[in-house]
């Protein structure tokens, strides 16, 4: 069991992909654009096995912020995209309708 101030410690926002696309060189990497509102940032995800790029584009879903960022290919990833996870399978989470971009999860 955690507690409630090590839950706090975790930033996950609201975001919306602008854009996705495959990073070369890789069969399971694919490069989000997120728009947060108030910032764009850059997040790598490995579900190119599961989801073609497109699927990705337009949506919101929330993303980890507070991350330390990583490299993947030389692509700075800052981030995470949050999703389910079946049978080692990712399945994406959606809101029930549209927020602002930025808006914090508690």
């Amino acid at each position: 069991m955690i507690e409630l101030t090590d839950f706090e410690k975790i930033e996950i926002k609201i975001g919306t992909v602008t854009e996705a696309e495959k990073v070369e060189r890789s069969e399971k990497l694919i490069k989000l654009t997120i728009d947060f509102g108030s910032e764009q940032r850059t997040i790598v995800t490995a579900m190119a096995q599961y989801y073609e790029p497109e699927h990705f584009t337009g949506k919101q879903m929330p993303f980890i912020m507070n991350l330390k960022p990583r490299k993947f290919l030389g692509i700075e990833s800052q981030g995470m995209i949050m999703a389910a996870d079946i049978d080692g399978k990712p399945i994406l989470i959606h809101l029930e309708k549209e927020v602002p971009n930025g808006t914090m999860i508690r």
